[in-house]
């Protein structure tokens, strides 16, 4: 087939390289942007470019934002006793929508994965293990030692594993760590779970022993 635009070819090329995109829902959303006015599109890109730009990692929690640290972890209203660890920047906006979780989060960036290269080193799991061990510790510099890991990982093969992995780390320290219960179906995530589910997994978490 004849290429009557090259400008139209490389936007759907690039379409194309987001998760989930392909040739033909790539080839609709361009032919939605040439229907978009002008200052529309604009506004896209700018969004675009300001993602980029401006958005960057939580130095504590390492969930994105604006400003760092990020608006939860400054939070004086949060309990910062509290930990929940997760998978994915996406799961902290799932979490949030139940109106139930007044703690924080810490974002691992992943799971662990042998059959696609992720270990434990590709993760954030010294980070998390680093602030857990300073807040408890007597010279600590957070003024609310942790108590509690949550461990909201997603009930996969690899979201277990990362979970025992965690607790296997975190169990010289004098914190109780727990994980959400499986009100999550097998092989589901975190961040598609409606609120009401999300809200029982929460608080029927239990102790990884």
């Amino acid at each position: 087939m004849q290429i009557t635009s090259e400008v139209v070819e490389t936007l759907v090329e690039q379409f194309m390289r987001l998760p989930t995109i392909g040739r033909k829902t790539a080839q609709r959303l361009v032919a939605y942007i040439l229907k978009m006015p002008a200052e529309d599109v604009r506004a896209l890109a700018d969004a675009l470019l300001a993602v980029k730009e401006r958005v960057r990692y939580c130095s504590e929690c390492f969930n994105v934002t604006d400003e760092d640290p990020c608006p939860i972890c400054r939070s004086p209203r949060r309990d910062h006793g509290l930990i929940c660890v997760v998978q994915e920047p996406t799961d902290v906006l799932a979490l949030e929508r139940t109106n139930e979780y007044r703690g924080v989060y810490h974002v691992l960036g992943g799971i662990i994965s042998p059959l696609d290269g992720v270990g434990p080193d590709d993760l954030r799991v010294r980070e998390l293990v680093a602030r857990v061990a300073r807040s408890v510790s007597e010279n600590g510099e957070t003024k609310t030692p942790v108590r509690e890991v949550i461990l909201a990982l997603n009930p996969t093969v690899e979201g277990d594993t990362t979970a025992y992995y965690l607790a296997q780390l975190l169990e010289p320290f004098p914190v109780q760590v727990t994980r959400i219960a499986r009100g999550l179906p097998i092989g589901s995530n975190v961040e598609y779970a409606d609120e009401a589910t999300l809200s029982r997994a929460l608080e029927g978490r239990t102790r990884i022993s």
